[in-house]
């Protein structure tokens, strides 16, 4: 560890994370239970130590700068540690207990999700998960779920979202599919190949057109909008389909398709609505997933 290079204050630091989360130095001041002016002091401070400019002040409102947001994916991570750190140091995490309902895809929660409930398990044991494991995008307004994984940020101004990773995909099938009807040598081969489809051939296609795979509706032979259904039909051999490279790297007996070919990315967006700020159970799944999903997936 290089102590040397650890010089600046936490309590700045976390000022700076409070005024980019809530949007003013009053409002940070309120959360942080300090005054406006003792919020602005810390925010200078940390920009002096750093020797960066955090925020662009116009009159009384504050701009992030792109080294802000830049700084802000790391200090979210020591600003989740340093909360579980606490509730660990003081056992509030064995006294939180109640239900906490999680949206996420089905392949999402299938493959992705167990690792990171076993920790919750030990850490917060009296804590109730409801997974709902659904492609369609839940409704947290009307409190159908408590927090949701989602690929697309939601725009509803009550919600919160954070980005926790952009991740990796690519074209994957059964080893006895390429077997039997041979390995595409690029995308335009891809054409003359047999896809399952996730749901919606319309939207698959255009998913498919920008990245010059020439497929029609005669190519999907499969389809099947619940997710867990269509990646067994993969594993099957019965065609070609996208995949997360991490759940294509837990599933033995399908391989990547043109290899050399480059991924494609997509966002996962943790959301919740503002009672994050006001219920500890939710406050706790809501970070140890902030924390942990970037450790599963690429």
């Amino acid at each position: 560890m290089n102590w040397q290079a650890i010089s600046f204050d936490w309590n700045q630091t976390r000022a700076f994370l409070a005024v980019l989360e809530t949007g003013s130095l009053s409002a940070a001041a309120r959360e942080l239970r300090q005054t406006q002016p003792t919020i602005g002091r810390q925010i200078t401070a940390l920009e002096a130590e750093l020797g960066v400019t955090l925020f662009e002040r116009a009159g009384r409102s504050l701009k992030v700068t792109q080294t802000g947001l830049d700084l802000a994916e790391h200090v979210r991570v020591m600003a989740d540690a340093a909360g579980r750190v606490s509730m660990l140091a003081s056992g509030q995490s064995q006294a939180v207990e109640g239900v906490v309902r999680i949206t996420a895809s089905d392949v999402f929660a299938a493959y992705l999700l167990p690792p990171i409930v076993a920790k919750l398990r030990v850490l917060a044991p009296k804590i109730i998960l409801d997974i709902v494991a659904t492609n369609d995008i839940s409704d947290l307004v009307q409190r159908e779920a408590d927090i949701a994984v989602r690929h697309v940020r939601p725009d509803a101004p009550d919600l919160i979202a954070r980005l926790v990773h952009d991740s990796k995909a690519s074209f994957y099938a059964a080893s006895s599919y390429l077997a039997r009807r041979g390995k595409p040598k690029d995308i335009a081969a891809l054409g003359a190949h047999d896809f399952v489809c996730f749901g919606d051939i319309p939207q698959s296609i255009s998913y498919f057109a920008p990245l010059g795979i020439p497929v029609e509706p005669s190519n999907f032979r499969v389809v099947s909008a619940n997710g867990l259904v269509a990646w067994e039909m993969v594993k099957q051999g019965f065609g070609i389909s996208p995949m997360s490279v991490d759940v294509a790297a837990m599933t033995p007996g399908v391989e990547q398709v043109l290899p050399g070919m480059e991924p494609f990315f997509f966002p996962t967006w943790l959301v919740t609505h503002r009672e994050l700020h006001t219920s500890r159970r939710i406050r706790l799944v809501f970070d140890l997933l902030a924390a942990e999903l970037p450790k599963s997936m690429s």
